[in-house]
């Protein structure tokens, strides 16, 4: 496997409880602080962070006349209902 690219060294501040917790979690890893720093950014990025991104693209959308009206989102949920209850 290729190794991955790296960025420069950043700083982070950490509360010391959260430090506490990932320095617990890395020694019984036997992984490095940031190894566990690492996963845990890539998974809030794989699940908060993307729905993040993926209103802020809704919300452009939306500002360049796509999308729908809750009206007509309404009106098509319940044709959607009437239909099925025939």
């Amino acid at each position: 496997m290729p190794k991955q690219e790296l960025s420069d060294p950043i700083t982070l501040r950490l509360p010391l409880d959260l430090l506490a917790e990932i320095e617990s979690v890395a020694g019984t890893c036997e992984r490095s602080r940031s190894w566990i720093m690492v996963r845990a950014l890539k998974a809030y990025m794989a699940q908060e962070g993307r729905e993040i991104l993926e209103m802020a693209e809704a919300r452009r959308a939306v500002d360049e006349g796509h999308g729908s009206s809750a009206d007509d989102v309404l009106a098509e949920v319940a044709a959607i209902i009437k239909g099925a209850a025939a």
